[in-house]
């Protein structure tokens, strides 16, 4: 197809699958029914919302702080992108909180005016990386997890989550192979490349304990068809993790028993009240600006 200028290249795309977001972009849920799942707990589903969201914003969030810090610009784009795809699904994800919460908040209500302690993302998404060995290493975990989680959900009974989580399979799935191909290359690739990244890998796997016991509010909503009890992905989990690291000659550690995550439950560490007083200074210092 031929333009008459570049700009008109840039927003002639309403089928180009590359345009997350601007001119042309097609709302992801259009003619998805909105009512809520009868038998439905507004406030369990809200706060199921709230945690699969704040898990992608706060990932997002981690992400973006590499864009000029990644190995190649190759690899900075890639990131960005990726906290592109899960900065997306937050805000789905939000909006839906917002709606089963039935108090008016919206996605920027959630996301700026919210303090940590109501906040619901597991721990894992919030902490920092000591290196690129480290974040790979943690994004790997976090996509398995999540993967398989969203593939579930695709199936799930309020429509809405679907829609959601049958449109993030496709992303996610980009997000764990990009992971892995890194984890492959570091782990097969010099020594020094080889003991850094088993070092990440012996940090990050055994903090992957808390993606697989259930809150409560899971519980209740897997019960009625609506969530997914997280105890069902660990066999997935662990064959996708021992695969790559068998092909990138990386060891296992050992990893402790399960507990139940403190993040879903409001309890987080610095690290996030660090994030959130960098992603929420504006909003919080402009109340009901609008840019």
């Amino acid at each position: 197809m031929s333009f008459d200028d570049a700009y008109q290249s840039l927003t002639d795309h309403d089928d180009d699958a590359r345009w997350a977001y601007g001119t042309g972009f097609t709302d992801p849920l259009a003619g998805v029914p909105s009512a809520l799942p009868d038998g439905v707990d507004r406030g369990d589903l809200a706060a199921y919302c709230l945690m699969l969201g704040d898990d992608a914003l706060i990932l997002s969030h981690r992400l973006q702080q590499w864009v000029t810090r990644a190995p190649e610009i190759e690899d900075e784009l890639a990131l960005a992108n990726i906290g592109l795809d899960l900065l997306g699904q937050a805000r789905l994800l939000l909006t839906r909180a917002g709606e089963a919460e039935g108090a008016g908040r919206d996605e920027d209500q959630l996301a700026y005016l919210r303090d940590p302690g109501e906040f619901r993302n597991v721990r894992l998404a919030e902490r920092a990386d000591a290196d690129f060995a480290e974040l790979v290493a943690r994004l790997l975990v976090f996509s398995t997890w999540r993967l398989a989680l969203f593939d579930r959900l695709a199936a799930t009974g309020d429509p809405v989550v679907a829609a959601i989580a049958a449109k993030g399979v496709k992303e996610v799935s980009y997000h764990r192979d990009y992971a892995a191909g890194w984890v492959v290359r570091l782990g097969d690739g010099t020594e020094l490349s080889h003991a850094r990244t088993q070092a990440a890998i012996d940090v990050v796997l055994p903090l992957s304990g808390e993606l697989f016991v259930a809150h409560p509010v899971e519980r209740r909503l897997a019960e009625l068809d609506v969530a997914v009890d997280p105890a069902g992905l660990r066999a997935e989990f662990d064959d996708v993790i021992a695969q790559v690291l068998r092909v990138a000659t990386l060891t296992a550690p050992s990893q402790p028993s399960p507990q139940q995550s403190p993040g879903r439950d409001g309890d987080h560490g610095a690290e996030l009240t660090e994030i959130l007083a960098e992603m929420q200074g504006l909003a919080r210092a402009t109340p009901g600006g609008v840019w």
